[in-house]
């Protein structure tokens, strides 16, 4: 599949209750997203009627949403290990399975970072021979290309086999945000 056809489709997971201002924030969000994307349909997952109040305000962004009712939500102060154990049900969790499912191609969350990085590991399982995942930032410049920098301040140690797996991510993952499948991107080692 083409970049433009997966474009064309994109379906994204959203863990509505995610973040320290759930819903108050990634919903309005959401309309920024819709306004310049509007093929983007979202999967909304935690409390049907807290989303339903804000979706029947705002007819444009109602019509690209599915909502699937979740009774959990994972707490910012919650370890990952504990997570793993007890999320089963949670807005978080439903919305890595839809990736995983095929139902959506991404998933975003605003909520425990190190959660969503221990449940992602678990639930998508990582591209082979990448151990562990790396965030990634996308930052402008003043040429007006876009630079992408993972793992920054995430990991403190960081031996030489992991350094060229988030090489190895980032250059897909700039390959998918330029559009261009023949884009060859420059990586580099930025060292504190």
């Amino acid at each position: 599949m083409s970049l433009q056809e997966l474009k064309d489709k994109t379906t994204i997971a959203i863990d509505a209750m995610g973040g320290d201002f759930g819903p108050d924030a990634v919903l309005p969000g959401l309309n920024i997203v819709l306004k310049k994307n509007p093929h983007i349909h979202f999967i909304l997952f935690g409390d049907r009627s807290v989303i339903e109040a804000y979706l029947s305000k705002h007819a444009f962004l109602r019509k690209a949403c599915t909502i699937e009712h979740t009774d959990f939500v994972v707490k910012s102060d919650e370890k990952p290990s504990a997570v793993l154990r007890s999320s089963k049900g949670s807005s978080m969790r439903m919305a890595i399975e839809a990736v995983k499912d095929g139902r959506a191609q991404a998933v975003v969350s605003s909520g425990n970072t190190g959660a969503l990085m221990a449940l992602s590991k678990l639930i998508l399982r990582p591209v082979s021979d990448i151990r562990r995942p790396a965030i990634a930032s996308v930052f402008p410049t003043m040429s007006g290309e876009d630079t992408i920098m993972l793992d920054l301040g995430a990991n403190v140690l960081v031996d030489a086999q992991s350094l060229v797996q988030f090489a190895v991510l980032g250059s897909v993952f700039a390959k998918a945000h330029k559009e261009q499948d023949s884009y060859v991107p420059s990586v580099g080692l930025l060292n504190v």
